[in-house]
């Protein structure tokens, strides 16, 4: 073989080796990951001959498929649509799939390894194959509640079963139709698609953001209730120590004054009880209280909350909070109040409620409580499982003692149920200075029966508040009664129950 020929036999072998090799990849390799590439269209195409299993809330279908008769033979349906959207998400041909759809994804579709039998079965005895279901851990009267609430807003409301890290109720607003992005009319589903997308630059929510576990903002006073853990974890200080609340705090090595929300004074200036600092949600005592603690203190009580945590699956994927940067003792005054760089999720901020309210034992959020196969036989549950315990029994009595008098005395009158002892904080947070943006969001994080806890709640608006004018809108005033509402709902339907 002359040079030529050989030099073209080598660069053919050398084509055909390295077409082999990205076919191996591409199979092998990255099969699963392509698989489960969203736009991976032809897989959700394939799926569609196949029933998909149902997402269930409470017994009753809040996802199901419907068989068309089309070419695209089964058709998802969303009966409450909006109602569960940020949970649910959306199944669709054209946009992939999302939430739920997308975290359960599997199961739904029956691919699971925990369905293998069911589908060794299909196949021996030539039965259509389909997908199992998902029983979510969500309480519909506590959805409602919270959807009802936050009509109107953009905002989020996180309920969790404190002794078993249940979420009872996940709620974000704006919400969206599922269905409208499911259907088998690609030019319908983008054309719904435009009109729920925020126009650029006009700063409204995007209805598809979670904002109950994909976003984070500044907390405000609910932080608060970390600073009092570490300073009663520390053994120096209890509910009746006195600290200094003084009307305006410098900063440690600046001129910068801090005040109180709106200019008020907490006790004319004088030192006050640690449990009356919370009950009022006095920033000079928990600003300088914070500096005396330390960064080390309050970081380390922070982490064991939750927060400063990567994130984590529940199984859908919530963004982590974060206590920030803490370069000097005047920021560490400032995070100290829920300010600076300090950001939580609300799921977080129901998490502190739900540790306190369980006596210092944080357990891990869920939001399925079984795995069913298509017969409804149960494959797999949830068993709950403990995060971490950030703080004791006895200084999780204290919070609570203060909790409690921030609803009976304090900021969080509006969460006050008649008959039932409510425990809480309200939060106030600032976030600019100019224009609809610069309005305060709004929080209220608590539990309820104090005495004998059954639901932890969070209730967060974007920009609820109206900081500086007369009557503003405070976390007490726009968030808590909403809270009210949520934990009103829940016991009424406990009680009705049994």
């Amino acid at each position: 073989m002359n040079a030529p020929l050989r030099k073209v036999a080598i660069s053919v072998l050398v084509l055909f080796t390295l077409l082999i090799v990205n076919v191996n990849i591409i199979q092998v390799v990255r099969a699963q990951s392509l698989r489960e590439n969203p736009r991976n269209t032809r897989v959700l195409t394939e799926e569609y001959d196949r029933e998909r299993g149902a997402i269930v809330v409470a017994g009753n279908e809040v996802a199901s498929s419907v068989s068309t008769g089309e070419a695209l033979d089964y058709l998802r349906q969303y009966p409450q649509g909006p109602l569960y959207a940020a949970v649910t998400g959306y199944y669709s041909v054209v946009f992939g799939n999302t939430g739920m759809e997308r975290a359960e994804n599997d199961v739904l579709a029956g691919t699971d390894d925990r369905l293998a039998l069911r589908r060794l079965g299909d196949i021996l005895t030539g039965r259509d194959p389909s997908g199992g279901n998902v029983e979510l851990t969500l309480d519909p009267a506590v959805q409602e509640a919270a959807m009802d609430g936050l009509e109107g807003v953009t905002g989020a409301v996180v309920a969790i079963d404190p002794s078993t890290g249940a979420i009872l109720g996940m709620a974000s607003t704006p919400t969206y139709d599922p269905n409208q992005l499911s259907s088998h009319d690609p030019a319908a589903m983008r054309a719904y698609a435009d009109q729920i997308q925020p126009a650029a630059g006009s700063g409204e929510a995007d209805p598809l953001t979670n904002q109950a576990i994909d976003e984070r903002y500044s907390p405000g006073s609910i932080f608060k209730l970390v600073v009092a853990a570490a300073a009663l974890s520390s053994g120096d200080y209890t509910p009746d120590t006195t600290v200094p609340a003084p009307d305006l705090y410098t900063l440690p090595n600046s001129s910068n004054e801090l005040e109180n929300y709106n200019g008020e004074s907490c006790n004319g200036g004088a030192d006050q009880s640690l449990i009356d600092a919370l009950t009022i949600s006095c920033n000079t005592a928990f600003a300088e209280l914070g500096v005396k603690l330390g960064e080390d203190r309050l970081r380390d009580m922070a982490e064991a909350f939750g927060i400063d945590d990567e994130g984590f699956d529940v199984p859908l994927p919530v963004s982590g909070s974060t206590l920030g940067d803490i370069e000097d003792d005047a920021a560490l005054a400032q995070s100290s109040i829920g300010q600076r760089d300090v950001q939580l999720t609300p799921l977080e901020a129901a998490m502190i409620s739900a540790a306190i309210a369980n006596k210092g034992s944080l357990m891990k959020p869920h939001l399925v409580t079984s795995i069913q196969a298509p017969d409804l036989s149960v494959v797999d549950q949830t068993d709950p499982e403990e995060m971490s315990t950030p703080i004791s029994a006895d200084v999780a009595d204290e919070l609570t003692k203060m909790m409690t008098s921030v609803v009976t005395n304090g900021t969080g009158r509006k969460a006050r149920i008649d008959g039932v002892q409510v425990a809480g904080k309200t939060g106030t947070a600032e976030v600019g200075t100019s224009g609809d943006d610069a309005a305060p969001h709004t929080w209220f994080t608590g539990f309820a029966p104090a005495d004998d806890p059954k639901i932890a709640v969070a209730v967060f608006i974007k920009n609820g508040g109206q900081s500086g004018t007369e009557g503003a809108g405070t976390g007490g005033d726009v968030s808590a009664p909403i809270a009210k509402a949520v934990i009103q709902a829940y016991l009424d339907g406990q009680g009705a129950g049994g």
